[in-house]
């Protein structure tokens, strides 16, 4: 299995097995003969974030797991997954909603490759960066495509390539994880997002008594409409046709946050 294909399985195994959200989720259960992971707790400094208007922090928290093996074998190189967290909370927050690192040392034990995973703080004083590049919140675009990427590269035993580097996200991540991912293709070769504000939903003129009937899609609430169908961003979809890129589109039970 390629790289891109292994970051895309274990991010869909993630995303799969919790839900990447702002709420409490269930504890996944222990997994036979899981090795724990190294957790590192870093700061890096933004180059790009120098002088943003509102004052945000500069220098960056970063979380980072390194697999179990990473200290014995110090000659291997690791592909790395960089992870996005949503709007409202940091990096250290989202570990436990999305139980790192015991997921990550389940995934590991039911057969993953082993990877280094990248977790930085995008939270700002009005609780979001959007990921975007801005003179007001600071260029967190650069920030994470260049200045983590450079700062990790730099200082653990990556594979420096397109092809062996992942982008996650949910919610305003996995806007981030798209947006970057597509403007910087040069940077990440596999890219996963997880959330629902990207879709076209069509209502069923007759929906049933219970608006949310099993067979209701992930990610829609209630309120008395159930849905016959979603589908994946189109401007998203022709985009990767047209360069020969594809799309896995996965529908999970569940809403927004679980």
């Amino acid at each position: 299995m390629s790289h891109p294909e292994t970051l895309t399985w274990l991010l869909m195994l993630l995303l799969g097995a919790q839900a990447w959200a702002q709420v409490a989720t269930e504890v996944p259960a222990p997994v036979a003969g899981a090795k724990p992971v190294t957790v590192d707790h870093i700061t890096i400094h933004g180059t790009a974030l120098e002088e943003n208007l509102e004052g945000n922090a500069v220098d960056r928290d970063v979380i980072i797991f390194l697999p179990p093996e990473y200290s014995k074998n110090p000659r291997k190189h690791y592909p790395v997954l960089y992870a996005l967290h949503g709007y409202s909370i940091g990096a250290e927050q989202w570990t436990h909603e999305i139980h790192v690192p015991q997921t990550l040392e389940g995934a590991v034990a039911k057969g993953a490759r082993q990877m280094i995973v990248v977790l930085p703080d995008s939270k700002t004083r009005h609780n979001g960066s959007m990921y975007s590049s801005s003179v007001t919140t600071g260029d967190f675009e650069q920030f994470i495509a260049r200045d983590v990427v450079k700062y990790i590269d730099t200082h653990y035993r990556t594979i420096p390539s397109r092809l062996s580097r992942g982008l996650a996200g949910h919610s305003m991540g996995g806007y981030g994880a798209t947006r970057i991912g597509m403007k910087y293709p040069d940077v990440f070769g596999s890219r996963a997002r997880t959330f629902t504000i990207p879709t076209i939903a069509t209502p069923d003129p007759h929906p049933p008594a219970d608006a949310r009937a099993p067979h209701a899609p992930a990610g829609i609430p209630g309120g008395g409409v159930s849905f016959l169908a979603l589908v994946p961003d189109g401007a998203l979809t022709e985009w990767a046709y047209c360069r020969g890129i594809d799309i896995t589109f996965r529908l999970r039970p569940g809403s927004f946050a679980a």
